[in-house]
């Protein structure tokens, strides 16, 4: 039985009153939107050792951190360890998004590896089984895709990316419109793709209520993905994005008729003064559904820098009501992320994550930072290091600075 089923019956599961009280709100409170669908835990019934994670409404925002092998880098061991990485610096969830070799047993590790929630996105499995046993991605079958869909639940994955919204119609929005980036999402690209050669519509639209019915079994968080997110600046908020977006909220209302959890991604590449806009069109369409955001990037200038473009976005993002941020790294657009990138793209998404729900008046956040201000008036600078996001870098950059100086701050001496 899932989370909202147990609560409408009078339960009260335990990690529910975990998150109560790790997020120092109220235990009714939460109930409450956990029921109205405006706050969701990601948490598979199968998986026993698992983190209560709360993402939405009136929560401190969370950090996902995506991790995977690809065609042209497969070291399962690589990978388990940049997850475990992601742990440490603090992200609230991990998203693999392994394309190349052993997809199921790297799922697996991360799985036996790490405590937070996992997610996925099953079409690259599937995608990858077709061109292994059929020689291509367009003779991938819809059985292909929903054995693959009940293997990861069953192996206790915790919220799956599904690009539901990705319709043959959208696509002609896109196409009359125009776009520099054309269709970004790897997710996307393998089903137009399949539609295309097939000619057939979205069997994951199509079949809505087979994907309602497995995540109901496992009380799985659907995470309905933005196969037509902007790529660059000048695509975004177009006419194909909010065609897509719409089709998300009609999908809302039926899973949340089913009382599946969904939360909603969302762009993507967004200039400053088209985020607050986003987020507000997001929880008016999509039914007050936690919104997720790959991002948004607010200017695409600065390669080698996008984890701090990112963390601009996902600021100004979780200020106006965004529940959960993607972590980029330093290596988006350029390259595969190294140990280090992965770590500095979880305290960038932390900063901006923290900044947000200042803004928004999240209960404890404002503690935090009232505490660590208390600290340097003291020049407590231990107390200080217990209170950084990042306690490592923040002691080594005293003691290269200031070796021999022990009270004074640097700013003002």
């Amino acid at each position: 039985m899932g989370v909202i089923a147990e609560l409408k019956k009078g339960n009260v599961p335990s990690f529910v009153r975990e998150i109560a009280d790790s997020e120092k709100t109220e235990l009714d409170d939460l109930i409450k939107r956990i029921l109205e669908k405006r706050i969701v835990i990601t948490r598979n019934r199968k998986r026993e050792k698992v983190k209560p994670t709360g993402i939405g409404y009136h929560l401190t925002t969370k950090v996902n951190a995506n991790i995977g092998t690809s065609t042209d880098k497969s070291d399962i061991n690589f990978e388990i360890e940049k997850a475990v990485l992601a742990e440490k610096s603090g992200a609230d969830t991990l998203m693999d998004l392994s394309t190349g070799g052993d997809v199921n047993r790297i799922r697996k590790e991360i799985l036996k590896k790490t405590d937070i929630p996992l997610g996925t996105v099953p079409i690259y499995q599937a995608a990858i089984e077709a061109v292994a046993n059929a020689g291509g991605i367009v003779q991938m079958t819809e059985e292909t895709i929903f054995k693959v869909i009940e293997e990861q639940a069953e192996d206790g994955v915790d919220f799956m990316t599904l690009h539901c919204g990705v319709t043959l119609e959208t696509f002609e929005r896109l196409r009359n419109e125009g776009r520099i980036m054309d269709v970004v999402s790897r997710g996307g690209t393998l089903l137009l793709t399949w539609m295309f050669y097939n000619e057939k519509e979205n069997p994951l639209y199509t079949n809505f209520d087979r994907i309602l019915d497995i995540s109901s079994e496992y009380d799985i968080t659907l995470s309905l993905g933005d196969g037509f997110r902007p790529g660059a600046i000048e695509d975004s908020s177009d006419r194909a994005q909010f065609h897509e977006l719409s089709i998300l909220g009609e999908l809302t209302k039926r899973a949340h008729e089913r009382d599946v959890q969904v939360i909603i991604e969302g762009p993507g590449h967004v200039p400053i003064n088209e985020i607050e806009m986003n987020v507000k069109m997001e929880k008016k369409i999509c039914h007050g559904a936690p919104f997720y955001v790959l991002g948004p990037l607010v200017t695409d200038v600065a390669p080698g820098y996008d984890h701090i473009v990112s963390a601009i976005g996902g600021a100004v993002a979780a200020s106006y009501g965004a529940d959960f941020l993607c972590y980029v790294t330093p290596s988006e657009h350029l390259g595969i992320p190294n140990l280090e990138d992965v770590e500095e793209g979880v305290i960038a998404a932390r900063i901006a994550a923290h900044a947000g729900d200042i803004a928004k008046g999240v209960p404890k956040a404002k503690e935090w930072d009232r505490e660590i201000s208390i600290a340097r008036k003291k020049m407590d600078w231990e107390r200080q290091f217990e209170l950084v996001i990042d306690a490592k870098k923040a002691k080594e950059t005293r003691n290269k600075m200031m070796p021999k100086i022990k009270e004074a701050c640097s700013m003002c001496g």
